[in-house]
């Protein structure tokens, strides 16, 4: 059991100590507030996470769209001048 880069016997002492400054009466109550604290900090965590990857796909979305429109008139004018090229061969046939 590894918590934090603290293993079992740390936790053990951690544990003893806080029980001997605090008493057994205080110590579930501040059990409680840690966990609550921990928790508080996790969701905020998240939410900043969450805010990150939002504004990161927005980023995407804005630069995917332009490049598929690029690339679909790309295509599109190498088809014209496609077919440009083969009628200009086919007046070069028909003229000799």
């Amino acid at each position: 059991m590894n918590i934090f880069g603290v293993g079992l016997p740390e936790v053990t002492v951690i544990l003893i100590l806080a029980l001997l400054i605090f008493g057994p009466k205080k110590l579930p109550e501040l059990g409680k507030q840690l966990g609550k604290t921990l928790k508080s900090l996790k969701k905020a965590s998240n939410e900043f996470q969450n805010e990150i990857d939002q504004v990161m796909n927005e980023e995407d979305k804005e630069d995917s769209p332009k490049s598929i429109e690029s690339n679909h008139t790309n295509e599109i004018d190498q088809e014209k001048t496609d077919s440009e090229d083969k009628n200009f061969s086919n007046q070069e046939k028909s003229n000799n």
